[in-house]
């Protein structure tokens, strides 16, 4: 009488499913991926404009209005050097009272602007809004 040897190794079947089962995950995965790359990038534009924010804050308690391009040389220059990993320097301008525009060069966003805009309240500002950019994509911080 001989022994039966157990099978050893999978299927061919169980193969397929494991294989369909991975490639659902990754159809699911990589979108959700790609929108997280996109604001990780986006974010850079808020986080590298930190101390410019900060500067146009002070210029407005200083002055009693939000700087414009041209109005303090100073605040000028430092929105000129401002670079990032995706945006470079002369990438940041600003545009109007208390706008500022990011261009990208690099990244998902490549030729896309952020601007944000601060709101003024009571001589100082309450909130920067951002735009520019779809909602998706912007900042957890700049969400309505």
């Amino acid at each position: 009488m001989q022994k039966k040897t157990a099978q050893k190794g999978f299927t061919l079947i169980e193969l397929m499913i494991v294989v369909a089962i991975i490639g659902i995950l990754a159809a699911i995965a990589l979108p959700a991926y790609q929108d997280y790359t996109a604001r990780a990038q986006a974010s850079e534009a808020l986080s590298a404009t930190a101390g410019l924010r900060a500067d146009i804050a002070v210029y407005l308690s200083e002055e009693g209005a939000l700087p414009d391009d041209g109005d303090d040389d100073d605040l000028d220059a430092s929105v000129a050097a401002l670079a990032g990993n995706y945006f470079s320097a002369g990438g940041v301008s600003l545009d109007g009272p208390g706008v500022l525009e990011i261009t990208f060069d690099s990244g998902v966003h490549s030729g896309d602007e952020m601007t944000l805009t601060a709101i003024e309240a009571n001589g100082q500002i309450s909130e920067w809004q951002c735009g520019g950019l779809e909602n998706k994509y912007l900042p957890s911080a700049c969400r309505p």
